[in-house]
């Protein structure tokens, strides 16, 4: 049997699937919502009924269950018909281990705490610096505002906040503290809660 060919899930940014370089067809908002309702549960069911409320909400349209066939049905042509399977009571989306960038992301951001941990900055701010270029705007750009989607967008987004601030707390224990006082400041003015980027712009001005 021939082995399934290596995807890449992104949901750092728009959803997206591509294969070897190349970005894959998936469809409209609809299929990419019942994606992305797969992708919060990667390699576990999901119900066809909390499939087509992620679709619908509460603006069902009649056969709401058969749409939902028609749309998997897309989403196995573009993705390969052994990624997305029948479960008792909805589909499961087959996930290969790191396959997804957030996944990818969150591990890049352990290997980074290690380093910091040990005394090397340096490994930590180049692992981070190549964690964060996984993201290409807000997660789930253009679904995130979808009920379903809300509290993981957010998850994720904070996540990526948090990720800038230990990077720059590698490079505030590498000296780089000159360079740092324009970026801190211009995330500051984006976000002028955040108390840790406060605290990172003292040390750089001290």
């Amino acid at each position: 049997m021939a082995a399934t060919a290596t995807l890449t899930f992104r949901v750092l940014g728009p959803v997206e699937v591509w294969r070897e370089g190349a970005e894959l067809a998936l469809g409209g908002p609809k299929p990419r919502a019942l994606l992305a309702a797969l992708l919060l549960r990667p390699n576990a069911p999901v119900s066809t009924d909390t499939l087509i409320e992620a679709i619908w909400g509460d603006d069902l349209p009649d056969r709401a269950a058969n749409a939902v066939q028609v749309y998997v049905s897309q989403l196995r042509k573009a993705l390969g018909r052994d990624r997305i399977t029948t479960a008792p009571t909805g589909y499961q989306l087959r996930v290969e281990s790191g396959e997804l960038d957030a996944e990818l992301y969150e591990v890049a951001r352990r290997a980074a705490k290690v380093a910091a941990e040990r005394g090397d900055p340096g490994a930590a701010a180049r692992v981070l610096r190549e964690a964060l270029g996984l993201w290409r705007g807000p997660a789930y750009q253009g679904l995130a505002d979808e009920p379903f989607l809300r509290a993981e967008a957010a998850r994720l987004d904070e996540a990526r906040l948090v990720g800038i601030e230990e990077r720059i707390d590698a490079d505030l224990a590498l000296g780089a503290h000159d360079s740092l006082v324009g970026e801190i400041e211009a995330f500051l003015a984006a976000h002028p809660l955040r108390e840790r980027l406060w605290g990172q712009l003292m040390i750089a001005l001290y």
